[in-house]
């Protein structure tokens, strides 16, 4: 009997698992698995766009967005009479769950599609459209009472709705993105308040230049990383400029006169943001500037953090034959054929991460190229490199920050011992002997090995002991005053 029950029960699950529905299009039926909640055209964009493996749900903040889009436009649409405040109210609630990221696993097509994002547009208003009818006790899929685009797209296109909401996910993304910089650069400026007494040697073209403090290269790596919050924010005044009202080109067709400035004044409340309409709807729908500039913004401070990356691994070369002037926290065995190696793994993973982004610059800028007349068609692959430039970059400054800068340490007595036997303090001795007296003790200290302090004081008496300790003080050093003869 328990066999039999046990026989039972599974085949109807498979039934369950098996069971599906019929929608149209107007390319023609597909049968659907019953219990999802995208419909055909998803199904469609699921079969035709296998690219980067990266579904749309993977993007939780996007699919937010869209939720957002759907419920102020049905608010929008309600208010002006051209839709049914009944079905308006469904769409508002389907939409709100979908913005608490119930529905998140239903959004499945490809970041990167044809089509400007229509079927991104269309998984958002089926899965919408769906969530709704159960909510009026209707079939998935039983659209005479909500359709996805009769309804949960009215008064839109993909050309308005994708990218506004795209606009509104980059926002709500630099948001954390400018978080992550904000705490990499504390931490930097955290290390140069503790190695402010190190004293070391400064380079120019990788040779020896003047002295300095440790505790200054560290806090100019912080102001290096901060200038770059105030050019993110600059990016997303820009952003904020969006176009819904614009349907298909910008002209509006389909949507009520008052519609655009309605509905923007509903997802600025709806969302939190500041959100403006774009003056020129038609320039708006095809221009993607600021995605070039936001681009750009994003691929200069990989290139800074890259630099700084590239520094890292410079001053903790060694540790017996290279500068080894800090030590960075050691992460794991470097190498499985030298024992005791360890390699600078975090900053070449931040490296590595920082090519990426330059190169999706490119990708970027070539796709703002190819828009053609009234729309580009392009925009996921501008949405895609955006949102992994991003996510890599904020990952990339929270792996540095936790895993690197935190745990950096200095090796003091040897950055002090390294800038007195070098010969580039010569160049403190400037004002007193000119510069023709010091580049032949620089010559001469090169050649034979000896001090600055020997040849200059010792050997030549160019310079009393008392004028050397008075030009050579720590603070001296690193905040030089203008010492005459």
């Amino acid at each position: 009997m328990n066999d039999e029950c046990n026989i039972f029960v599974n085949n109807n699950n498979k039934a369950k698992l098996m069971a599906q529905r019929r929608e149209h299009d107007f390319l023609g039926e597909r049968e659907i698995p019953k219990d999802v909640y995208y419909g055909i055209q998803t199904l469609r964009a699921i079969e035709n766009f296998h690219i980067t493996g990266i579904p749309l749900k993977t993007e939780p903040l996007f699919v937010q967005a869209l939720g957002y889009v759907k419920k102020a436009a049905a608010m929008a649409n309600a208010e002006l009479g051209v839709l049914d405040r009944d079905v308006a109210e469904r769409i508002i609630q389907a939409s709100n769950r979908v913005i608490n990221g119930e529905f998140n696993d239903q959004f499945i097509t490809d970041l990167i599609q044809g089509g400007a994002g229509t079927s991104v547009n269309m998984n958002a208003n089926e899965v919408i459209a769906n969530v709704a009818l159960e909510m009026m006790g209707k079939e998935k899929g039983d659209y005479d009472f909500c359709h996805p685009n009769n309804h949960v797209n009215c008064s839109q296109s993909t050309n308005d709705a994708y990218p506004t909401a795209f606009r509104i996910a980059l926002i709500n993304k630099l948001t954390a993105y400018s978080q992550s910089l904000q705490l990499l650069a504390d931490a930097f400026y955290e290390k140069g308040e503790e190695f402010k007494q190190v004293l070391k040697m400064g380079r120019t073209q990788l040779q020896d230049a003047v002295p300095m403090s440790m505790g200054d290269e560290f806090k100019a790596f912080a102001t290096n990383i901060r200038e770059e919050l105030s050019r993110i924010e600059d990016s997303k005044r820009l952003i904020s400029e969006i176009n819904m009202g614009a349907t298909a080109i910008g002209t509006g067709v389909n949507a009520p006169e008052a519609y655009p400035a309605l509905v923007t004044r509903h997802l600025c409340t709806v969302t939190g943001l500041d959100l403006l309409l774009a003056g020129d709807l038609i320039e708006a729908t095809y221009d993607t500037g600021v995605y070039v500039q936001l681009s750009g913004v994003l691929k200069r401070t990989a290139v800074k953090v890259s630099k700084i990356c590239n520094d890292l691994r410079l001053l903790s070369s060694g540790p017996r034959t290279g500068l080894n002037e800090i030590n960075l926290p050691p992460m794991q065995p470097g190498s499985s054929i030298m024992p005791g190696k360890v390699n600078p793994v975090i900053p070449e993973v931040v490296n590595q991460t920082a090519f990426y982004v330059i190169g999706a610059d490119l990708t970027l800028t070539m796709a703002a190229e190819a828009g053609q007349l009234q729309l580009n068609v392009m925009e996921p692959v501008i949405s895609f490199s955006l949102f992994t430039s991003i996510t890599y970059m904020t990952n990339a400054c929270n792996t540095l920050r936790e895993k690197c800068v935190t745990g950096i340490t200095a090796n003091a007595s040897r950055t002090q011992d390294m800038v007195m036997q070098s010969i580039g303090i010569v160049t403190q001795l400037n004002p007193i002997l000119g510069y023709e007296k010091s580049a032949a003790i620089a010559r001469e200290a090169l050649e034979t090995g000896k001090s600055v302090h020997d040849i200059a004081v010792r050997e030549k008496k160019l310079v009393t002991q008392e004028k050397w300790d008075e030009i050579f003080t720590f603070e001296n050093l690193i905040r030089p005053k203008f010492i005459n003869r």
